[in-house]
């Protein structure tokens, strides 16, 4: 997605003491893409070498935290991506993620849809609002879900409930979030970002070696299943978004009605 003159920054890093927060802005509903998910690894990392800094808040500017994947592929590196372009799809790249050392706690105060749920469930903390919104919306698209969230949303959630949300593919607001366990508080809107922080930095006073060694712990295994989880995705939806109801899914996404899917 072209950036106009005047747009912010795709990604701003701000410190503050023991806090580093990751904000990406990609107006206006901060769609991610390839080269999105690259940038915030690479600041991920660089984050996890800097030992003055002991927890990252993640958020998105404006209206959304992450209203999902860009699927225009080219050059921007969406969904569309072909798979010969080994460590270089969307989700190979948002394993990345996953490998950092330091706790993570997301802002969500609008949007968190399909990638961007996927995006907000890799964080060890999720702080949100009544008005935020949380969809796997990928079966209503008409394939498979991706970004690794057959792995990490049961494991938050569990599986009984992911399965609800992957099968139908339903929206949820901010207080069924919090009743089940995806967000971990809920405040005003105007608050949410404030209230990430604070919670970074009420962890940041923990001592740092063993917040990451229990992080560690709580985490094990949770990386080699996410590698496992984006391979078998990405083999489902290659040949998926190759059916006509894929074309009809996104179709009725744009048309705000829902699909007449044939199975075909």
């Amino acid at each position: 997605m072209p950036r106009r003159a005047g747009d912010a920054p795709p990604l701003a890093i701000e410190r503050q003491g023991r806090v580093a927060t990751l904000t990406f802005s990609r107006p206006p509903n901060n769609h991610i893409d390839r080269a999105l998910v690259v940038l915030l690894a690479e600041a991920m990392a660089a984050l996890d070498a800097d030992d003055g800094v002991r927890a990252v808040v993640l958020a998105g500017a404006g209206r959304h935290f992450c209203a999902g994947a860009d699927f225009s592929g080219g050059d921007s590196g969406g969904l569309d991506t072909p798979r010969d372009a080994p460590g270089e799809t969307l989700y190979r790249q948002a394993a990345r993620l996953l490998r950092g050392r330091k706790p993570v706690v997301a802002a969500i105060q609008g949007a968190a849809i399909g990638a961007g749920l996927g995006l907000a469930v890799v964080a060890d903390f999720r702080i949100g609002c009544a008005e935020a919104r949380f969809a796997a919306n990928f079966t209503r698209l008409g394939f498979h879900p991706g970004f690794g969230l057959s792995a990490t949303l049961p494991r938050l959630i569990g599986a009984q409930k992911a399965a609800l949300l992957f099968y139908t593919g339903r929206r949820i607001d901010g207080a069924e979030a919090l009743r089940i366990g995806l967000l971990d508080e809920l405040v005003p809107q105007a608050e949410v970002l404030g209230a990430a922080q604070a919670l970074a930095e009420e962890i940041g006073h923990s001592q740092p070696q063993a917040v990451q060694s229990v992080r560690a712990t709580l985490r094990r295994g949770l990386p080699d299943l996410f590698d496992q989880a984006i391979e078998r995705e990405f083999e489902q939806q290659v040949w998926q978004r190759r059916m006509e109801d894929f074309a009809e899914g996104r179709r009725a996404m744009a048309e705000r009605r829902l699909p007449d899917f044939q199975g075909r």
